[in-house]
């Protein structure tokens, strides 16, 4: 049962491509992509003056660094919930629950044009992760 039209389909793709590129760019603020590995980026270490060896000021660019691998992570899995997304729409296997394998809500995809799963299945995990 389909519950998109192309015209829906469509929007929800150009949404992704956006995020997916505004992920990208966030990422290269910080980054470097890596060569090896596609999806992943390489934090640089911060350097925030002269080579000082006021501790600091290696303090602080120790923090700063720890701060960005944080981000950074949280946006590589964002952008990889992204692409995983693009390429069910690419196979043609987007809006379908991974669990029980309904469509998702189209409300759920407009807020999370990346999500896998229905609302149902979603709160039954959250609900066993606590």
């Amino acid at each position: 049962m389909k519950i998109m039209d192309k015209k829906t389909i469509s929007e929800l793709k150009k949404k992704l491509e956006k995020e997916r590129n505004l992920l990208e760019k966030d990422l290269l603020k910080f980054a470097d992509k890596d060569k090896k590995m596609p999806d992943d980026y390489d934090t640089r270490f911060p350097d925030l003056g002269g080579r000082s060896s006021a501790p600091d000021e290696d303090a602080k660019e120790i923090e700063t660094y720890e701060n960005l691998l944080a981000v950074e992570y949280a946006l590589e899995l964002r952008l990889k919930e992204v692409n995983e997304a693009l390429e069910r729409i690419k196979e043609d296997n987007y809006g379908h629950c991974e669990i029980c394998k309904k469509d998702i809500q189209l409300d759920r995809l407009k807020a999370n044009a990346a999500a896998k799963t229905c609302i149902t299945c979603n709160n039954k995990n959250n609900l066993q992760e606590k």
